[in-house]
Parts: C-alpha cells; sequence; structure tokens
C-alpha cells in the first residue's frame, strides 16, 4: 500500500541521517551499467555516488559517460546526480560529500568486484563523524545470472573466502540480473540457489540492470539484527590485526596494460576471440578504451568469460590516443598478454 511508503519516508527524514546503499556483485554483474542509469537519467533524486575499481588502470571513469577531469575527486553530473571515485580514504571522502551544501537523498558506494562488503559497512559503525550523519540502507549484490552458479561453486585454496558466496549471504537486496541470457528452468535453479545461501533477501529480476530507484535507494532493509545472526562477527573489531588481511584469493590478478598507438581492429578481434575462447573461464572480466585505425571514437569494450561487447563511444577529439586495458581473473600470463597486445598495433 502507498500510505506504507509515505510513512516509512517520514521516518526516513525525521532521521536526518542520509542513507548509504553499499552496491556489491561479482566482476562483470552489471554494476557499472546500474551506476549509468543512476548518474544519467531524470530521477529526481541527488545522489552520490562513490566508485571504487580494482584493477591497475582505471578504465571505469571512460565506462561512466562524462568526460572527467581526473583531478578532481568529485563531479556534478547532469541531473544533479554527484559521482566521486576513492583515492585512498573512504571516511575522508565521506566526510567530503557529507559537507557540501546539496542535501543528498542517498548515497551509494560501488564495491570492488572481489571485496566482501563487510568492511564498507562497517565504516559507518565504527566512524562517529560518519554514524551521525550517515547509515546504511541497504547491500544490494547485483549478480549475473548466467555466470553466478559457476562462481559459487569454484573451489578456493584453504583459508581464501569465496567472494561470489559472501556477496549473497550479505545481501539485503539480490538483483538477479542479464536474465534474457538463460532459460526460465536455468533461471528457477539459480534462485533457488541463491535462496539456499539467504532465505531473506529480496530478489529482483532484471536484465541490463534497470530496475526502479525506489527498489534500489532508501529501502531501509539493512538490518543489523539479522546481519549479526548470519554473522555475528561482523561487528568484532579485530584488534590485533587492524589491516584485516584479507585472503583475497591469491591467483586472481589484474593485468593493466597501457599503450599509446593505433590498433588493427582485424588483429584485435582475433586475438581476444582466441583469448576468450581459451582462457576465457579464468579471465572473469576483460575492459577496455582502445584507439583503433580508422575510427575517431574511442572504442568501449568490457567482457566477461567468453562474452565480450564492444562499441565507438564519444570521440577521441584532441586528447591523446592512448590506449587501457585490465584484465581481471585466474592464473593470467602477464608476459604473454602484453606481447600479444602490442602484436595488434598497426605497424
Amino acid at each position: 500500500p502507498k500510505s506504507a511508503g509515505k510513512e516509512q519516508e517520514r521516518e526516513m527524514a525525521s532521521d536526518g541521517r542520509v542513507p548509504v546503499t553499499v552496491l556489491t556483485g561479482f566482476l562483470g554483474a552489471g554494476k557499472t551499467t546500474l551506476l549509468n542509469h543512476i548518474l544519467t537519467q531524470n530521477h529526481g533524486l541527488k545522489v552520490a555516488v562513490i566508485e571504487n575499481e580494482f584493477g591497475e588502470v582505471g578504465v571505469d571513469d571512460t565506462l561512466v559517460k562524462q568526460r572527467f577531469d581526473s583531478q578532481e575527486e568529485i563531479f556534478e553530473m547532469n541531473n544533479g546526480c554527484i559521482c566521486c571515485t576513492v583515492r585512498g580514504d573512504l571516511i575522508r571522502i565521506l566526510n567530503k560529500i557529507l559537507k557540501r551544501k546539496t542535501k543528498l537523498d542517498a548515497i551509494l558506494i560501488e564495491t570492488t568486484g572481489l571485496a566482501d562488503p563487510a568492511p564498507v559497512a562497517q565504516t559507518f559503525f565504527m566512524d562517529a563523524s560518519i554514524q551521525a550523519q550517515a547509515k546504511v540502507d541497504a547491500i544490494l549484490t547485483v549478480v549475473d545470472a548466467k555466470h553466478i552458479i559457476q562462481h559459487l561453486d569454484e573451489v578456493k585454496p584453504e583459508g581464501a573466502e569465496n567472494e561470489a558466496v559472501e556477496q549473497v549471504v550479505f545481501a539485503d537486496k539480490i538483483l538477479l540480473n542479464k536474465i534474457d541470457l538463460v532459460t526460465p528452468e536455468y533461471l528457477e535453479m539459480v534462485t533457488g540457489r541463491i535462496r539456499s545461501i539467504n532465505k531473506l533477501a529480496e530478489i529482483v529480476l532484471t536484465k541490463n540492470a534497470e530496475a526502479p530507484l525506489e527498489k534500489l535507494l532508501r529501502i531501509g532493509a539493512f538490518d543489523l539484527s539479522r546481519i549479526m545472526e548470519n554473522a555475528p562477527d561482523f561487528l568484532k573489531e579485530d584488534e590485533h590485526h587492524h589491516h584485516h588481511h584479507h585472503h583475497h584469493d591469491s591467483a586472481i590478478t589484474s593485468v593493466g596494460i597501457c599503450r599509446a598507438g593505433t590498433l588493427d581492429l582485424d588483429k584485435l578481434n582475433a586475438w581476444m576471440g582466441t583469448l576468450l575462447r581459451e582462457k576465457g573461464q579464468d579471465i572473469y572480466r576483460s575492459k577496455g578504451v582502445l584507439s583503433i585505425k580508422g575510427m575517431d571514437a574511442k572504442f568501449v569494450f568490457q567482457g566477461v568469460h567468453m562474452t565480450f561487447d564492444g562499441q565507438p563511444q564519444n570521440p577521441w577529439g584532441d586528447a591523446e590516443r592512448i590506449n587501457k586495458m585490465v584484465f581481471i581473473g585466474k592464473n593470467l600470463d602477464r608476459e604473454g598478454l602484453n606481447r600479444d597486445f602490442d602484436a595488434c598495433f598497426v605497424p
């Protein structure tokens, strides 16, 4: 009923703290696409989006279509939302955003594809100044319907966590995305599997990560008592290991490549095609912003395992044509990737 929503809104408004959504999800599940919707659509909300990437070359700022001046940490978007990149300390950037004159409707923090959302959520309980001004509203996990089972089943070395499982466990709400890529039967199986890990989170089915914002922001779903039941150690500050050694799976690495020059599209396609066919299981993510011979626009592509998609976006204009590529995956051959990429340049 409508009235319940209004009442909830009033209650949240009276608290006066800005609701924060922690956005998590495995690499390639559709987080950047979701952020693009929020940063570019006219939804009338003032949302601050904080981006955070695991990778040596930050490619996502080119994918979020605005051309940012990379010296700036905070950018005003055309629809009144703001976008910022975390360089360093999350608490510092949160304080900076919360000091701004504009009253925010919500803050959305994108966690790295391999990050367990707990430390980000913990920030809002550990830091008094932040706690006074903002509160976690929900942990939202974006799940790729086609690949999630494979990630959940991945056997990890002793002591390393399965991040996909953690992200599903911690979610208050799950965006089950890319449902157009699977059969209804498979989708039912995936939903069952998610339910077996997390019985309480609402599952929202989407394609292209499109969901109404009222289902994603300011939903008041983060329930500490529920999380404590699922993960009793959630709030225990680990005195000895203040640096919280996260066992990132030692085999997962990111290889970044940055080169000036112009690429031959046929050579590039042949190489990427072979690479993803042979090594796609191990390559969780590939992303690139490339300069292609005969193309005035930046060629932006991103891949998840064997599937990838590329298209020309903004023109290069006077900018120096620098190719940036990132691969994130297991057992990556850094030398081989560099060598094969170099072979795709126009001589």
